[in-house]
């Protein structure tokens, strides 16, 4: 990593922010549902998001870490971001112990526990890592962003 790169995004903000944070967020989006349907507050608003086809907070910002190290991945995305990341696959000390087939990326080692984990490279390798190897094997970005939310819709609706 050189020092001085633009690291900054709206994504890298909030990833690995407390579920506090994430929380008012998520009334701010529910608001929004609120708003457009025209409900009372007290409504049902799980209908309306799906309605809306909206993930919620978490799994949006899953979505938008994963499209952008799916961008790094095939090279489409800023080189100061596509360094970052790197298959298991390709690391030769590694290879004997993994399928040469796997879509895992390293997950980097933090110094410090609560912004190391914070870092881009980090938490979107980590969501990348999640990820079923169908999704992550997509041959275009649109297929994998439709499989990628489909994914996402599923996993919300589990929990």
């Amino acid at each position: 990593m050189t020092p001085g790169r633009p690291r900054a995004s709206v994504v890298g903000l909030l990833a690995g922010l407390p579920a506090s944070q994430l929380s008012r967020l998520q009334s701010v989006l529910h608001a929004a549902a609120r708003l457009i349907y025209g409900v009372h507050r007290y409504d049902h608003i799980t209908p309306l998001l799906q309605q809306l086809h909206w993930l919620s907070v978490p799994e949006r910002l899953t979505f938008k870490l994963c499209i952008m190290v799916y961008r790094c991945l095939h090279g489409i995305g800023p080189e100061y971001f596509s360094e970052d990341f790197r298959l298991v696959s390709e690391i030769y000390s590694r290879q004997r112990l993994r399928s040469p087939y796997s879509t895992d990326v390293v997950v980097p080692a933090t110094r410090r526990s609560s912004l190391g984990n914070r870092a881009f490279p980090v938490t979107g390798a980590r969501a990348w890592n999640a990820l079923l190897p169908s999704v992550t094997s997509a041959l275009c970005l649109s297929s994998f962003r439709r499989l990628l939310k489909t994914f996402l819709f599923q996993r919300q609706r589990r929990q």
